[in-house]
């Protein structure tokens, strides 16, 4: 049985789920320091004054981030590689095989622990760097519009820290020039690592019980990288290739299996990239079952898409809430989480098959 394709991502929630907290917590410290004081002439005097307090607080807020992240990441992967494991001898367990417990692996995992620690090094420094860039922007933009006589500061403030955060602090750029939520960065490095540690785990399993071949799973909305090798059967060693045959577990017959290379190959191939939900599983001759299809239906891909439009909106809503300086503001955004969290459950109920992942609709949460 191959780890669910949502098992990393429950488990780098843990991660991310620190990071933003950590954000929302910054900005709403922006938010209170914007709203504070009153409308005199001196306003932006007042607030620019404030930064280097407000820079001091968060940055030792974020240093105390980084060291609790870094036990959770170790804590995470080790659990993922111990899942693994145990599905492996799941596997074997199911059809009265032999078990041999793999040696421990702690090195595995400590490696990538450190690798995945090493991608996050600087996720904390630019969450400050982004907020306060957007403290200084609100307050230079707020005062500008007042001198065009426009609105007062507060509303003015109010108007240009709703459209800087709008759609999340896009506080992190990666090497191919895509900008991310600090956040979202976060959860796609702790699931990739995740997945490639409950992998290993599975595969030194399997290889400690003589074990070679592996079938790869059926996620949705797999990529053009991936979709070659769903429900493909691949070898371990590399020891065999092609068309083979092989005594069926259940029937004792030979059975043709077709192996499509070496699971070194697909990794080379792009297959368990960053963000990938693909895992492996043992397969058995005769036992495991080979799709015949993994192609996802166009109506499932929209029905998913509309799932993900309506958490994104739902989380917009609720960090306007969470960094309203008036009133009316807060009363807004409330209204529209409301309004959006109505609409997840109406399109729930219209569609078979999906269901609600609350986890997703709090602020911070990404894609």
């Amino acid at each position: 049985m191959p780890v669910d394709p949502g098992y990393g991502e429950r488990l780098a929630v843990r991660v991310s789920s620190l990071y933003a907290a950590a954000e929302l917590s910054l900005l709403r410290r922006i938010a209170r320091a914007l709203a504070a004081g009153d409308d005199g002439p001196a306003w932006a005097v007042g607030k620019l004054a404030q930064l280097d307090l407000i820079r001091a607080r968060a940055g030792t807020d974020m240093a105390a981030l980084t060291q609790q992240a870094a036990g959770e990441v170790r804590s995470v992967l080790t659990e993922a590689f111990t899942t693994g494991q145990a599905l492996a001898v799941g596997d074997l367990d199911r059809y009265g095989l032999d078990v041999r417990l793999a040696p421990a692996k702690a090195n595995a995992v400590e490696r990538l622990a450190a690798e995945t620690l090493q991608v996050l090094a600087p996720v904390g420094a630019r969450i400050l760097r982004a907020s306060l860039d957007i403290y200084t922007q609100v307050v230079a933009e707020a005062s500008s519009t007042i001198l065009l006589g426009a609105n007062t500061r507060r509303d003015a403030a109010q108007q240009a820290l709703d459209r800087l955060t709008t759609n999340g602090v896009r506080s992190f750029t990666d090497t191919a020039g895509r900008r991310w939520q600090a956040e979202s960065y976060v959860e796609m490095a702790v699931r990739t690592s995740a997945g490639q540690a409950a992998v290993q785990g599975h595969v030194d399993q399997l290889q400690a019980n003589s074990l070679d071949l592996v079938i790869v799973s059926n996620s949705p909305r797999e990529c053009d990288l991936c979709r070659p090798w769903e429900g493909k059967v691949l070898s371990l060693s590399g020891g065999v290739a092609g068309t083979i045959e092989r005594q069926s577990l259940t029937t004792g017959e030979l059975v043709t299996v077709r192996v499509a290379g070496t699971l070194d190959d697909a990794r080379r191939a792009g297959l368990q990239h960053p963000n990938c939900r693909h895992g492996v599983s043992a397969y058995l001759p005769g036992a495991t079952t080979v799709p015949r299809s993994t192609e996802d239906t166009d109506e499932r891909v929209a029905q998913e898409q509309r799932q993900r439009a309506i958490e994104r909106n739902i989380r917009r809503w609720k960090t306007r809430q969470a960094t309203a300086l008036t009133p009316e503001a807060e009363a807004k955004a409330t209204a529209k989480v409301r309004q959006w969290q109505a609409a997840m459950r109406e399109h729930l109920a219209a569609t078979e098959g999906l269901t609600r992942k609350s986890a997703r609709e709090q602020v911070g949460r990404a894609r």
